[in-house]
């Protein structure tokens, strides 16, 4: 990384993460003076937690339709213009060795700090100037430039971008200091909560379910008129999973969440066909040829389902089968901020340009990444806004 020979630069990004490592290159590869300041002691922290250390860098399926946003339009052009194929095209330049778990998704076959490395040689490539432990005092703007305090004295720059995230897993060092600029600057923050996090239950039904703890199974799971169908996983504190960080962008407190835990099949048929030819089979015989053997054996404590098909009447098969396909959970809340992997909310993307990021009454100030209202579903669409938001504004600065 270059060192700087004086404290003036044509643009400064607060947040060594995706969005800012990204943004960054890029516009060090346009000829611009560039320095990225941190609090955090290593850059990417999060990029290395992410994927269970392996990254899910992007979706190759990643389109609008995979974002929550109280402006959904405003993700359309910056991920039109810089597409998962594009940084899929940079990681093969560096030879990173990947593979694809699930449908689109796109992981580091070896570790996260692989994609952390490229985008550091990236930005040393380019030219851009990386400060860790660098904390923020105060930002003004007078004379058409941004004044920058930090704990090591006064910076300048023609322009000001924020990267530094939302709220979402403190022991990493997220703060609120991204929203405390935009406000001060005149912006509207939407309200925040945690979003792609972990359910929380109620006592009694979290007693119930404690000796499932680590089963997982697969589910589709509904709520607020969207559904996921991809695994859940009880837990010792609730409900998780693929399923259930989901929905959980969806959910609001008070809300009911409906699973159908047998998704693949139509209980109802299966029952009444099983009562007519094997009318001494129970549920739990049932149960445990479609659900993993804890799972069954503690749905059917629950419910005291003990007798042979035959002694229930089509109202009975009616009333379980909607039990199975319809079970009604309403959690306690979520983990919050502690182990979601995103803020919900975030800069109002009205007063952003969605082509450059700017913000449109304050000028050379710029908004990227988790920062901005502007939130994917798992599985590598928050890593490709990452990218897209920084190179739209790294393309501009």
């Amino acid at each position: 990384m270059t060192a700087s020979s004086s404290n003036q630069y044509d643009v400064i990004i607060i947040g060594a993460g995706a969005a800012g490592l990204m943004c960054a290159a890029t516009a060090g590869y346009r000829g611009r003076k560039v320095l990225v300041l941190d609090h955090a002691n290593k850059p990417g922290k999060k990029i290395l937690m992410s994927g269970g250390g392996r990254c899910n860098f992007t979706n190759l399926n990643s389109s609008p339709a995979n974002f929550l946003s109280d402006n959904p339009r405003f993700c359309i052009s910056a991920l039109k213009r810089y597409t998962p194929q594009h940084f899929l095209d940079l990681v093969e330049r560096h030879g990173i060795e990947h593979e694809e778990k699930a449908p689109g998704q796109l992981f580091c076959k070896d570790s996260a700090k692989d994609i952390l490395t490229m985008l550091l040689t990236e930005c040393d490539w380019a030219g851009a100037e990386i400060r860790m432990k660098t904390s923020i005092k105060g930002i003004t703007r007078k004379a058409g430039h941004y004044r920058v305090d930090t704990g090591s004295g006064s910076l300048t720059s023609e322009s000001l971008i924020i990267a530094c995230g939302g709220l979402s897993i403190p022991t990493m060092g997220a703060t609120g200091l991204g929203y405390e600029i935009a406000r001060q600057f005149g912006l509207t923050v939407l309200p925040t909560r945690a979003g792609l996090v972990p359910f929380t239950l109620h006592p009694e039904l979290k007693q119930q379910l404690a000796p499932l703890a680590g089963v997982s199974c697969p589910v589709d799971a509904a709520c607020n008129n969207q559904h996921f169908r991809e695994p859940m996983l009880v837990t010792h504190r609730g409900l998780s999973g693929p399923s259930m960080l989901q929905i959980s962008s969806f959910w609001q407190p008070g809300d009911p969440l409906t699973i159908n835990l047998l998704p693949e099949r139509n209980v109802r048929e299966d029952l009444t066909a099983l009562r007519k030819q094997k009318p001494q089979s129970t549920l739990a015989q049932y149960l445990a040829q479609h659900l993993p053997k804890r799972f069954a054996q503690a749905f059917n404590e629950l419910y005291g389902w003990q007798s042979p098909l035959q002694s229930y009447r089509n109202t009975d098969l009616d009333q379980i089968a909607g039990m199975l396909s319809q079970w009604t959970v309403k959690p306690a809340g979520t983990e919050g901020y502690r182990t979601a992997e995103v803020t919900l909310g975030g800069v109002d993307t009205r007063q952003l340009s969605s082509k450059t990021m700017a913000a449109l009454d304050q000028p050379n100030l710029y908004f990227i990444g988790e920062v901005v209202d502007v939130t994917g579903h798992l599985g590598g669409h928050n890593f490709q806004w990452a990218w897209a938001s920084g190179v739209a504004a790294g393309m501009e600065v």
